[in-house]
């Protein structure tokens, strides 16, 4: 959509898109589709006319003022995306207009257009469509970057995700399945452990009703989103020379770490996220995209690992999207069609 405003003499064109925006920090209702700024491309990046979002908790907390994007980046929701190439920024090789692909992105998934570099781009996956595509890129690349590169998982090792049955976790279930391993999850029902157990789990724990250190023994790999709540039993579950992976901090940020269990283990404990990466560098955003694009995506081209969408809904309906998402029912993910 073009613009036009009258500044003295002069005409000023404006293109404009359609977006979430945030009227104010808050809860679901703050959130409202509204006309903004149609973004253009820089050297090395990509606009995309998007197709779907997906909702991340992140999103959530962004929304409620405690997670802003990074400096320099857009101030619009959504960290991931699928859609089709509308045109490329100077020095961008490998893509042409027309592409459709799904993206990684630091933010302004949840509108009409948005600008990514190039090197966070992803070509949809053989046997998935463009708007469930959309579910992908952060899983893929949270689940791929801790689980393998972090950690290493290797066959035969036990895995261990808290939050099973979430965007993270039913993702997580079967990357490591696929890579052979044995893997446990918590969920906090009967039915969300079964569905879980559907894509591959072999230990399923209830954490309202049992310890998941009594019922998993001991874990090589443990890929946690609770911070502080499960740190001292995630040592306690942790195998010798065991690695635990903090993505997330659900349950609170402090905690006490003993260092005495951490070496009688000859464990590790590593805390990483995605979103303030830079783009290049050895362990910048790229790199993951690449490692993605090579070793995961074939896995979900066989079929190995499926996308797990719990609904599709369109985009003016972000605020009942969050609702859901915090109320606790999803599995899998939401997404949202633009």
């Amino acid at each position: 959509m073009v613009a036009t405003a009258r500044r003295g003499r002069d005409r000023i064109t404006v293109r404009i898109m359609r977006a979430i925006t945030i009227r104010e920090f808050g809860g679901p209702d703050v959130l409202a589709w509204a006309e903004v700024r149609d973004p253009e491309p820089g050297p090395g990046e990509v606009l995309l006319d998007v197709a779907a979002t997906a909702v991340n908790r992140a999103d959530l907390l962004q929304r409620q003022g405690h997670y802003p994007p990074p400096k320099g980046t857009s101030d619009v929701l959504g960290l991931e995306c699928s859609g089709t190439v509308a045109a490329l920024g100077e020095g961008v090789t490998g893509w042409r207009v027309g592409d459709e692909v799904c993206a990684l992105l630091a933010g302004g998934g949840y509108a009409e257009r948005v600008v990514v570099p190039a090197a966070q781009l992803l070509p949809v996956p053989e046997g998935v469509d463009l708007v469930t595509a959309a579910s992908l890129p952060e899983v893929a690349c949270t689940v791929w970057s801790n689980v393998v590169m972090v950690a290493g998982l290797r066959s035969g090792e036990t895995f261990l995700v808290h939050g099973g049955a979430g965007g993270i976790g039913t993702h997580a279930v079967q990357v490591a399945k696929a890579l052979g391993a044995r893997v446990a999850v918590t969920a906090g029902s009967a039915e969300r452990l079964r569905r879980c157990a559907e894509l591959g789990a072999d230990v399923l724990v209830n954490y309202r009703e049992q310890d998941f250190v009594a019922e998993v023994g001991r874990a090589d790999v443990v890929l946690d989103n609770m911070g502080a709540a499960y740190l001292d039993r995630n040592l306690d579950v942790l195998a010798p020379d065991g690695r635990l992976v903090v993505i997330g901090m659900q349950g609170g940020v402090k905690g006490e770490l003993n260092i005495g269990k951490l070496l009688s283990k000859r464990a590790s404990v590593t805390a990483t996220g995605l979103r303030f990466r830079p783009v290049d560098g050895p362990n910048g955003k790229g790199r993951v995209v690449a490692e993605v694009r090579e070793h995961l995506w074939p896995l979900i081209a066989s079929g190995q690992v499926k996308p797990v969408v719990h609904d599709v809904l369109p985009i003016a309906r972000a605020a009942d999207a969050h609702r859901a998402l915090a109320d606790g029912d999803v599995f899998g993910k939401l997404v949202l069609a633009v």
